[in-house]
């Protein structure tokens, strides 16, 4: 699928979860009339739905389409092992030092890739 903002055909294999959503999206009127994989309004009003679901959710700072944005590339992927060069791809950057932005890893995952390293340097060791 092409990228709206840069034009660059983006190819990203798909998490189980995401993949139900989309499937079950797939026949919504919305997507059928413009050819989108998910019923896109605004921003706006995504930011107010997702507005809604914190509140439902007793979640006491705003989330946006943003916040959405910045949780995946940094919790979803990131403190998971996932290289930031692949990170970057799927955001469709450009240049790898915007991704850098989105980097902020947390103490856990600093201490979990030391303990890693130390794992990996020991076993050289023998």
């Amino acid at each position: 699928m092409e990228r709206t903002k840069t034009k660059l055909l983006a190819r990203i294999p798909l998490l189980p979860t995401a993949k139900e959503i989309l499937d079950k999206y797939k026949s919504h009127p919305k997507c059928c009339d413009t050819e989108k994989l998910l019923p896109v309004y605004s921003n706006q009003k995504i930011n107010e739905y997702l507005k809604e679901i914190g509140d439902i959710c007793n979640i006491d700072f705003d989330i946006t389409f943003h916040t959405a944005r910045h949780t995946f590339a940094t919790t979803i992927t990131l403190n998971n092992g996932v290289p930031i060069e692949t990170v970057s791809k799927m955001l469709g950057h450009s240049n790898i030092r915007m991704t850098q932005h989105y980097a902020k890893i947390q103490e856990a995952k600093i201490c979990e890739d030391m303990q890693l390293l130390k794992k990996v340097l020991e076993e050289r060791k023998l």
